[in-house]
C-alpha cells in the first residue's frame, strides 16, 4: 500500500508543477482577465464538490472536502503565480499546492490504524518536504538564470558601447542608441 500512496503523491506533485508551468506560459505576467477567471473557476468549481461531498460521511467526507480544497488551492495559486510571473510567486504557488495535497495525502491516512497509518503519515509528510524542496530549489535556479542572463546582456552592452566610442556624430549616437535596444539597457 506505500508504494501506491508515494506514487500517488508523486504523481501529484508532478502534475501539478507540470500544470504550474503551463499556467505561467500560457498566460502571460500581469494578465488580470485570465487571473480572474481562473479565480471564479476556482470558486465555483469548488461549490460543486463541497455539495458533492455533503452527500457523504466519515472519513470520506473529510477526504472529499480535502480534494476539493486542494483543487481550489490548486488552481488559484497557479493562476496567481502566472499573474505574477516570478520565480518567488511560483515557488510560493508550488509549495502551497503541495501542502493542500499533504492534507489529502493525511486525510487517506486516516483510515488506516496503528503502524500502518504511522508509516502513511510519515510518506505524507516525505512527499510534502520534497516538494517544498523542489519548489525551492527550482525558484533559486531560475533566479541564477536569470541573474546570469543579466551580466551576460550588461557586459554585451558594455562591449558594443565601446566599439561605439571610435564613432563620432550622429553615427556614434544611432550606434549606442542600437545598443541599448538590442541589449534591453
Amino acid at each position: 500500500m506505500r508504494p501506491i500512496l508515494l506514487s500517488t503523491l508523486a504523481r501529484i506533485v508532478v502534475v501539478g508543477a507540470g500544470t504550474l508551468a503551463c499556467a505561467a506560459g500560457a498566460n502571460a505576467a500581469g494578465d488580470r482577465t485570465a487571473y480572474e477567471s481562473a479565480m471564479a473557476s476556482a470558486k465555483s468549481t469548488y461549490e460543486a464538490a463541497s455539495k458533492q461531498c455533503d452527500a457523504m460521511k466519515g472519513n470520506a467526507k473529510d477526504i472529499c472536502v480535502a480534494e476539493a480544497k486542494a483543487a481550489r488551492i490548486k488552481t488559484e495559486e497557479e493562476a496567481e503565480a502566472a499573474y505574477e510571473g516570478t520565480p518567488k510567486a511560483r515557488s510560493r504557488a508550488t509549495s502551497a499546492i503541495a501542502e493542500a495535497n499533504y492534507k489529502v495525502a493525511r486525510a487517506r491516512c486516516d483510515e488506516r490504524t496503528g503502524n500502518d497509518k504511522d508509516v502513511c503519515i510519515k510518506v505524507a509528510k516525505a512527499g510534502l518536504t520534497k516538494a517544498k524542496a523542489d519548489a525551492n530549489a527550482n525558484r533559486k535556479t531560475v533566479e541564477a538564470h536569470q541573474d546570469a542572463a543579466k551580466e551576460k546582456r550588461e557586459a554585451e552592452y558594455k562591449v558594443a558601447a565601446q566599439k561605439c566610442e571610435a564613432l563620432n556624430g550622429d553615427a556614434k549616437s544611432a550606434c549606442v542608441k542600437e545598443a541599448k535596444a538590442r541589449y534591453g539597457m
